[in-house]
């Protein structure tokens, strides 16, 4: 009973955060588990057609292998592209890096689908395993598409061309990531690349400039920002 709880109340607290809900619902379902978030259901989520999706998304905290074993069984009866990118999916938000990479490269055999999704997340499984030459690769077929600037995806393809020592090529990329207000990780990435390449002076404009911004963040969005901010505040102060 208690990781049910639990599980509950991790969801309403992802919910809140993905629909923008009042900072008020973080208290109530943090402060006040059972009833708070008994509440935050009733009121902001629960109507017929999502009650399969909550049950859903709770039985993948509890037992998070249990969708990937229903997908595997699914793609099995009907091997099919959907199916399969859901199964890749799935193994790739259970952090199946491997198993994520084969079926996303084996929906690319279906030349009808688009192939801009598959590699998308091509790119971030290889960038997860250090495969910088393979993120080079799979981002050489999506940077012209509009989809690709100021992605994550993008961001990826930069610290990759970084790692395989072309600084000119990897600015260009990451300097599109860029972005008042936004993209924090990204920015102190960015700020690090300038530091590690002797240009103290634009490393140490845009670490100012996230700081400023800092503290102009609501309270929920200062808190998931939390670790990054402390991290701009320390390299700030190291250049000193």
């Amino acid at each position: 009973m208690y990781y049910l709880l639990i599980a509950v109340q991790v969801f309403c607290l992802y919910h809140a955060y993905k629909n923008g809900k009042p900072y008020y619902w973080y208290f109530l379902i943090f402060f006040i588990p059972a009833i708070g978030s008994l509440i935050y259901i009733i009121t902001q989520v629960y109507n017929k057609s999502d009650a399969e999706k909550i049950q859903e998304e709770i039985t993948t905290v509890l037992n998070p292998t249990k969708k990937i074993k229903d997908l595997e069984k699914k793609l099995a009866f009907v091997d099919t592209y959907t199916n399969r990118m859901a199964l890749a999916d799935a193994y790739f938000a259970n952090n199946d890096i491997p198993n994520a990479i084969l079926n996303y490269k084996k929906t690319l055999e279906d030349i009808v689908q688009d192939d801009l999704y598959a590699r998308q997340n091509l790119i971030r499984c290889y960038f997860q395993l250090k495969d910088y030459a393979e993120v080079i690769k799979q981002a050489e077929y999506i940077k012209s598409t509009p989809e690709f600037k100021g992605s994550k995806q993008q961001f990826c393809y930069g610290l990759a061309l970084n790692e395989l020592g072309k600084p000119d090529e990897a600015e260009a990329q990451l300097k599109d990531i860029d972005r008042p207000y936004s993209n924090y990780v990204e920015r102190l990435a960015l700020a690090k690349f300038y530091i590690e390449n002797n240009r103290i002076a634009d490393g140490k404009a845009l670490l100012n400039e996230i700081s400023i911004e800092s503290k102009r963040l609501t309270k929920p969005n200062r808190k998931l920002y939390g670790a990054t901010i402390v991290e701009v505040e320390r390299v700030l102060a190291s250049l000193k």
